[in-house]
């Protein structure tokens, strides 16, 4: 998607001025005109309820019946907007919402949160890298059912995917450990070396240590152990858009 077509609606609900402040001032640096609106818990709740908005930002030291009034509200509508708690650096995650982001410090910091925001809205290319086309036709049906926005595209074998990774772009590549010819490690390595900015989900049937190490030494974001679930992607996904605090 190009981002000179896009746009997003930004809630936030925060409670000191000094981040709302920063907020305000990162979103109109941000890299996609971003329509930004600043509520209480409220004014929120019913906002959310009307539909429309993409993102809400959610300050953590709301009282929790306000937390719960405004991830009730989301919950209601389709499309759901994405509920994102903003906390101190290693927060314990609240309940109800969809990832967790830093408190900013700064107005650079602010627009780069304001562009995590945006990346929820953008379609990501996702490459689906297995030998069986059943396994792949599961792993679609997996990513399918994520709440994050995917374009899902597939490749039998490491060549294959190497060839597509080389000439086009995609943000995210779930890749097959046992496979013939290239297996999963020398493949992600290739990767790695020529497709630097792709992260790379390694997947097996098997539980062994060893391979983990491997796969994490090889610059893997996350491992999979089949068989896998919309919640286990959507905790790979949340890593991948750095929404974890």
């Amino acid at each position: 998607m190009d981002l000179d077509l896009l746009s997003i609606r930004l809630l936030c609900v925060l409670i000191t001025p000094s981040e709302q402040d920063l907020w305000r001032r990162g979103a109109r640096l941000a890299s996609a005109p971003v329509d930004f609106e600043l509520a209480d818990a409220t004014t929120a709740a019913a906002k959310l309820a009307r539909g429309g908005i993409d993102v809400c930002i959610v300050d953590s030291r709301l009282p929790a019946a306000d937390r719960a009034r405004l991830a009730a509200a989301a919950a209601a509508v389709r499309p759901k907007p994405f509920l994102v708690s903003t906390a101190p650096r290693g927060a314990a995650r609240l309940e109800g919402v969809d990832g967790m982001l830093p408190r900013p410090a700064s107005v650079e910091e602010a627009r780069k949160l304001v562009d995590t925001c945006i990346r929820l809205k953008v379609p990501t290319p996702v490459l689906v890298v297995d030998d069986s086309s059943t396994m792949r036709s599961i792993v679609r049906k997996i990513l399918s059912a994520s709440r994050f926005p995917l374009e899902i595209h597939e490749a039998s074998e490491g060549r294959a995917a190497l060839d597509r990774l080389r000439g086009e772009k995609f943000g995210l590549v779930f890749l097959d450990y046992n496979m013939p010819g290239l297996n999963g490690i020398e493949t992600l390595s290739d990767i790695r070396r020529d497709c630097p900015n792709v992260a790379v989900v390694m997947m097996t049937s098997v539980s062994d240590s060893l391979v983990v190490a491997r796969a994490q030494m090889a610059g893997a974001l996350a491992f999979l152990k089949k068989p896998f679930y919309p919640a286990d992607i959507d905790a790979v996904l949340e890593r991948y858009f750095g929404l974890r605090s």
